[in-house]
């Protein structure tokens, strides 16, 4: 049975938590390897809407293990915050597993996240605050926090000692702020032990044993291709690898044992946060996409900018990621548009770049080539084969398929998680 690895080809918010959950009933794990909870999913079941922050979309699959792997970093309130709120609608928790080698955010995490952005002014980020940043470079300085030192009181301090003789100096001496105390750190850290002890595991030993039995395992990726902290538009980021290499490093299981790679995509393009974006709308269409997709953020509220579709992107993404099928998604969201551009190549300097520009400087300057599909006015929302579709709809899916590079296995019609036309099959 495969190992499908489930990403966004965008920069987020494509609708990679309905992809994974339209493979519910199929499939044995669902591992989140990356991000923390900066990005959401929304599922939509039955008419009822569930906001994934840190948990797999998994969850909500009976019979599912959902898995939350080494590359993820944890805030414990948020994790029981979603764990109580989706016990509370009748929704069963008790298969989570949590790595042992996931890295905690620690209170003074969010606070350098939220005062180090005020500080950038107008060079910041775009970060959600939430202490993402600070934790993924308190790991790679070797200075973090991890599940497993929740358990050993000595070694937990000792290791928020560490962390706060160089933090507090910041603290107090640039962002003219109050040292927080060791005390604190750990006394809140610690409260969360026993509660997280029931879950916690050897995830990568557990996950590499259900693959040898013929278990089927998604891997699911917080952010996207374009937040890649290797392969994004570099700074203006996520601070994890959302890509599917990161898929392995994230989760202890080899890249030999993935089969499937599904790049998820909407219909139009959509970005929050800073950072360069092509083909991003600033006027009353762009504003029409973001009211009729909805496009706010599960996790922040914050109104996604949004624009065409840019078929440079979806080529790069298929590269990078190896991607083996797309699942195009909202493409409802485009019904009732007398035209439907889409980019298919960038003019950088009168120079035309059929391949994403060498240099981030270049693709901040990128002007848009456009190429204009016929639109179709009908209501698509309960379309359920391909052919049901319209044919101006049918030829805009062909069209895209062709330019992105990789085949359209799945489309998008509505919010539900009936909604769905399948075209091919995604675990093979």
């Amino acid at each position: 049975m495969p190992a499908v690895v489930v990403l966004g080809a965008q920069w987020g918010d494509e609708g990679k938590g309905k992809a994974t959950d339209q493979l519910g009933s199929r499939i044995d794990y669902v591992v989140k390897f990356n991000g923390g909870n900066n990005a959401g999913h929304t599922v939509v079941i039955d008419g009822e809407k569930y906001a994934l922050h840190l948990l797999p979309s998994g969850i909500l699959s009976p019979g599912v293990t959902p898995v939350i792997g080494n590359g993820v970093v944890i805030d414990l309130e948020v994790l029981f915050q979603e764990i109580d709120a989706l016990e509370a609608r009748g929704v069963d928790t008790s298969r989570l597993l949590v790595s042992s080698a996931a890295h905690v955010i620690a209170p003074y995490n969010r606070t350098l996240d939220k005062v180090s952005e005020r500080f950038l002014g107008s060079r910041k980020i775009g970060t959600t605050g939430r202490g993402i940043g600070p934790t993924y470079a308190d790991k790679i300085n070797r200075v973090g926090i991890r599940i497993q030192d929740l358990f050993d009181e000595k070694i937990l301090r000792q290791k928020v000692e560490g962390a706060l003789d160089q933090k507090n100096h910041l603290l107090v001496k640039v962002y003219n702020r109050r040292a927080i105390t060791v005390d604190e750190t750990v006394e809140e850290l610690l409260g969360y032990a026993e509660r997280v002890r029931p879950y916690v595991a050897d995830t990568p030993l557990v996950l590499n044993k259900g693959l040898d039995e013929g278990k089927t395992v998604v891997f699911e990726a917080g952010q996207a291709t374009m937040l890649d902290i290797d392969h994004g538009t570099y700074p203006f980021v996520t601070s994890s690898s959302a890509t599917a290499g990161g898929a392995c490093t994230g989760s202890g299981v080899g890249p030999t044992r993935i089969d499937r790679v599904v790049g998820v995509i909407k219909a139009y393009t959509t970005r929050v946060g800073e950072g360069p974006f092509p083909t991003e709308l600033l006027d009353d269409m762009g504003e029409h996409l973001r009211q009729k997709g909805g496009e706010f953020g599960t996790t922040t509220g914050r109104p996604r900018r949004t624009g065409w579709y840019d078929a440079v992107v979806a080529r790069y993404a298929a590269r990078v990621n190896g991607l083996t099928d797309l699942v195009l998604t909202k493409l409802d969201t485009l019904s009732g548009l007398e035209k439907i551009p889409v980019a298919v190549a960038y003019d950088v300097d009168g120079v035309r770049h059929d391949e994403m520009p060498l240099d981030q400087s270049d693709f901040h300057h990128a002007k848009p080539v456009y190429e204009e599909f016929d639109g179709w006015s009908e209501d698509i929302s309960d379309c359920r084969t391909f052919e049901d579709l319209p044919v101006n709809a049918q030829r805009y899916v062909l069209a895209l398929e062709e330019i992105s590079g990789t085949r359209i296995s799945a489309i998008g019609v509505g919010p539900g998680r009936e909604a769905t036309i399948l075209r091919h099959d995604l675990l093979g």
